[in-house]
């Protein structure tokens, strides 16, 4: 569609980790070239761990550019989960080895970023070039959330990647928090504070 409008470097933003109650937001910005086919490709929520892991690949080897960037989770602490997630995709964007003329962005504008752009709805499931970077985005952030698993043992990181499950959030009680939690965000404040 942008290249119908004229622009030949075109890049998909996404991000992952908004849900979470610990680790960093990522995002993620691909520019594929025009009618790149990636098969198996989808949203990476509907995609497993090893079928995520191989697309990766794939995505890296087709890509014109590929780029991820992240927020700790003292910045989002700091800063709140929506200005983390923009940071995270200027950041991504800015990682680009290619000036970008156009982006498409899973649904929400990038106000922050001077071009022309799209706001996709569901584009993390309809447009390859956002597909594409939710799954480096997410690829990203779960190794990332396996490293800080050695690094934090007994709150189970490499298994639920920071979301709220009953297992974590029994070893945040048990614990307490770790030095990735966001412990300023309200989901996190409702479940360690007593009832």
């Amino acid at each position: 569609m942008a290249q119908e409008l004229g622009f030949s470097v075109v890049a998909g933003l996404d991000e992952v980790g908004m849900g979470p109650l610990a680790g960093p937001v990522v995002a993620g910005a691909v520019v594929l070239p025009w009618h790149a086919r990636l098969p198996g490709i989808k949203d990476s929520k509907a995609l497993t761990a090893q079928q995520r892991e191989r697309l990766d690949v794939a995505i890296r080897r087709r890509a014109v550019a590929v780029s991820v960037a992240e927020v700790t989770s003292e910045e989002v602490d700091r800063i709140g989960l929506t200005r983390a997630r923009c940071r995270a995709m200027v950041g991504a964007l800015e990682g680009l080895a290619v000036e970008v003329e156009y982006l498409l962005i899973d649904a929400f504008d990038l106000p922050e970023a001077p071009l022309p752009q799209m706001a996709v709805i569901k584009g993390d499931a309809t447009c390859v070039s956002i597909m594409a970077a939710s799954i480096v985005a997410k690829v990203h952030r779960d190794r990332a959330m396996i490293e800080f698993d050695s690094l934090y043992p007994g709150y189970g990181f490499a298994q639920h990647k920071g979301y709220a499950t009953r297992s974590h959030r029994e070893a945040v009680r048990q614990l307490g928090p770790s030095p990735i939690h966001r412990v300023s965000w309200a989901p996190f404040r409702e479940f360690v504070s007593p009832a």
